[in-house]
């Protein structure tokens, strides 16, 4: 059984920086820090917040690809006992400026431009006017990091250079106060803000690195993005808990990816089916020798198969979780047997408490039989920030959170993640939640009614499929709507496929006129000629 004593993420760098001060702490795009340099510039931007005003609680917002300006941002954030909003770098404006709105962001630390998206720009489109900012009232300092930095913002310089005296007695931080704010998409047409602790984050990174093995000498590889909690607390504070060394990227490569992991002679990664196919199948794949030995996935039992022949990673473990559980669960351990844990069998977190009902009737699923996953214990978040009722929704008064997701447990009390129950997909990793696309689609004016379902896809694991009702009189092509679609949101959230139908009537609408998303999908696989 893992050993865990709470604390804050400050506690355990200080430790890290005590203890081993000279060991490499992170390598990210080529830029190196040891723990004890990771430290001091922690304390220095630390410094900094403070003098710009942040204080205890405050919420405060990171937009930009993995860096180290990232990390020293987010633990600086946490050692002042503020809290990080992590922004999805593959928002449109109208996702961003939900985002901003929705949890009070003070403070704005933010890239100019990354992946050929031109983030300032974005941000006039919500702010025209940073001196006043009346579009976001919260919204008070925003730091550029790059030479575009508009009227009203300080770059990254100056920011650094404002380096008054931290206060004779630091702020009270505890385990248990909110460490981030994770936006995670839903059933419902806004993603919902995730209150995750330090204990949660913490804790959950402390027993999963136990799980795939990860030790203080171990080299790991993970290009998941910061933005995500497989990039913060299954990557970064994975490799804070143990004092080993994390390896990423600004984001995710697959070429990029095999040149990092050979040259830096890493030793664990983890990653998704889509993120390791790319890998695999890359013509230069053979070009770039590899020392892994394990990691955690994701993955269909056909690419864990691949993983441990081709890259070697004959101890990886499974992974099952949400962001409203920091996110593991359940996780196998990396001497399981190998079958077991290629046929995606895990071993419930410490002091979790999961169980199989039934998602109508609520009565316990016996061993063997599928139904819905809900979890009790720890690792659950406080809430959606200023969604109460979704939050009573998503946690019954017993203190069950329901997942949304199928499953089965068996005798040995192992896990296994069947597929989701909730009408949400999943996108090369990105979830999506089809209210969000279908309430885009609303907005064209062509368009009266409009339904989304994830359909698969060999490459990304699901895609957007829509079908819509046009408005009397309106003729479009499909084309011209899928190029709409790509300038307002998220390019993983855009439908690959679109059919014009005239009434939903025919695809499976029920008498209380609800239409029914499992035949919708189920036409679509026909219609798009799809084959599962």
């Amino acid at each position: 059984m893992t050993v865990w004593k709470k604390q804050t993420l400050y506690d355990v760098l200080q430790e890290q920086a005590s203890r081993q001060p000279q060991a490499e702490a992170l390598v990210i795009s080529g830029r190196r820090l040891n723990y004890l340099e990771l430290k001091l510039e922690v304390d220095r931007y630390a410094q900094s917040l403070t003098t710009l005003g942040v204080r205890h609680g405050d919420h405060i917002a990171v937009l930009m690809g993995n860096s180290l300006e990232w990390v020293i941002f987010f633990y600086a954030a946490a050692s002042l006992g503020a809290i990080t909003v992590p922004v999805n770098t593959r928002f449109k404006t109208e996702e961003l400026k939900y985002c901003l709105e929705q949890s009070d962001v003070k403070l704005l630390f933010m890239v100019d431009e990354f992946l050929k998206i031109d983030f300032v720009e974005m941000l006039h489109q919500i702010c025209p006017d940073l001196t006043t900012q009346r579009a976001l009232p919260h919204l008070k300092t925003v730091v550029v990091l790059g030479e575009n930095v508009p009227p009203g913002a300080i770059n990254l310089k100056s920011f650094t250079s404002a380096l008054g005296s931290l206060p004779t007695s630091p702020p009270k931080v505890n385990p248990d106060d909110v460490l981030l704010i994770q936006f995670t998409s839903g059933s419902t047409a806004y993603p919902k803000g995730v209150m995750l602790t330090h204990d949660n984050m913490l804790r959950n990174a402390a027993y999963v690195s136990v799980r795939f093995d990860f030790k203080p000498t171990d080299r790991y590889y993970s290009a998941r993005p910061f933005y995500h909690v497989a990039g913060t607390t299954l990557s970064l504070l994975s490799a804070l808990t143990v004092g080993g060394c994390l390896v990423s990227s600004s984001h995710y490569d697959a070429l990029e990816s095999l040149k990092v992991m050979s040259t830096e002679k890493c030793t664990l990664t983890s990653g998704n089916d889509t993120m390791f196919l790319m890998a695999l199948n890359h013509p230069d794949f053979s070009q770039y020798p590899l020392c892994l030995r394990g990691g955690w996935v994701s993955c269909s039992a056909e690419v864990s198969r691949k993983l441990i022949k081709n890259m070697g990673m004959k101890g990886l473990t499974q992974a099952y979780g949400l962001s409203e559980a920091s996110p593991n669960v359940s996780m196998s351990w990396h001497n399981d047997d190998e079958q077991i844990r290629i046929d995606g069998w895990g071993h419930i977190l410490d002091d979790l408490e999961v169980k199989i009902i039934d998602p109508e009737t609520g009565a316990n699923r016996p061993t063997g039989e599928s139904g819905e996953i809900v979890v009790r214990g720890w690792s659950l978040m406080k809430g959606y920030y200023k969604m109460p009722e979704q939050t009573h929704k998503a946690i019954d008064a017993q203190g069950w959170l329901h997942t949304g997701d199928l499953g089965v447990m068996d005798e040995h009390n192992r896990l296994r993640f069947q597929q989701r129950l909730k009408d949400v997909f999943r996108v090369g990793g990105e979830n999506v939640a089809p209210a969000e696309v279908e309430e885009l689609l609303h907005q064209h004016e062509a368009i009266l009614q409009a339904q989304v379902v994830g359909v698969p896809d060999p490459r990304l694991g699901e895609v957007a499929a829509a079908y819509v009702v046009l408005r009397e009189g309106y003729q479009i092509e499909t084309s011209t709507l899928i190029d709409w679609c790509k300038t307002r949101i998220a390019n993983f959230r855009v439908p690959r496929y679109i059919k014009i139908i005239t009434s939903f009537e025919h695809i499976g609408m029920t008498g209380s006129v609800k239409i029914q998303k499992n035949k919708v999908r189920a036409q679509a696989l026909i219609d798009f000629k799809i084959n599962q």
